[in-house]
């Protein structure tokens, strides 16, 4: 990779995304940098209104293939999208469809919470309210709370942490199937070619569907890569010039 042939914004976006993974390492004896920029729930005690924006720079500290893969596919679909657009409209591409992609990962959270709320007794719910987040990091409740799969959940929905570009990636992803339909991508497993837009389709399609499974197991933020697309299609549609000819 040749750093001085990639546009400006991708340089930088590699840059702070590789920072903000090397700082999390280096510094978490003194700081849990995960914790203080990742994005929580809005009820949640852990929850600031700038982890909107930094929770996109944040990846996971335990597995590098996280930022590696997000940032492979910002250099190469990105580059692409930035000498098409330029840098302006590229960098508030990126940021609107991370925005966006954390915005839905909120409201899914909320929604999902508000159907486990009902299954819980007044008592439980005020505990979970004042005690949630310390409970998800190290501390203690009655037994018939933590012994409780809803009240449990409820504590994981409103108090785990959401890191990742991958919101955004997928936006990047979503407009480059849109201006580049036909191109074809040579796909890792298995080794054939497939246009992009088919690529993206089965891709949103794939997000959905786990999206949905709702497997307690997958910590996979699959709604914010969906929200990530959506806000995509949005912004790329209210762009949207006389142009009948792709490529």
């Amino acid at each position: 990779m040749n750093f001085r042939n990639i546009p400006p914004v991708v340089k930088n976006l590699l840059i702070i995304n590789g920072l903000f993974f090397l700082a999390t390492i280096v510094f978490r004896d003194q700081i849990n940098l995960t914790e203080y920029l990742g994005l929580h729930y809005w009820m949640s005690d852990g929850f600031y209104p700038h982890q909107l924006i930094t929770y996109m720079f944040m990846h996971s500290s335990v597995d590098f293939t996280h930022v590696l893969f997000n940032m492979f596919a910002v250099w190469m679909f990105g580059r692409v999208l930035e000498q098409v657009w330029g840098s302006k409209r590229f960098l508030i591409y990126y940021i609107v469809t991370g925005l966006g992609a954390g915005v839905i990962q909120l409201l899914v959270a909320h929604f999902r919470l508000m159907s486990i709320y009902e299954m819980l007794t007044p008592e439980a719910f005020d505990f979970l309210m004042q005690n949630g987040y310390d409970l998800l990091h190290g501390g203690k409740g009655p037994v018939e709370y933590v012994n409780d799969p809803n009240f449990v959940n409820a504590v994981i929905l409103m108090n785990t942490t959401t890191v990742g570009a991958s919101g955004a990636v997928f936006g990047i992803l979503l407009a480059f199937g849109m201006l580049f339909p036909n191109t074809e991508l040579m796909l890792l497993f298995p080794p054939i070619p497939i246009k992009a837009k088919w690529f993206v389709l089965g891709y949103g399609a794939i997000e959905l569907y786990m999206g949905f499974a709702n497997n307690p197991n997958d910590n996979v933020a699959h709604f914010a890569h969906l929200g990530g697309m959506l806000f995509g299609f949005i912004l790329i549609r209210m762009w949207k010039k006389d142009r009948t000819n792709f490529y």
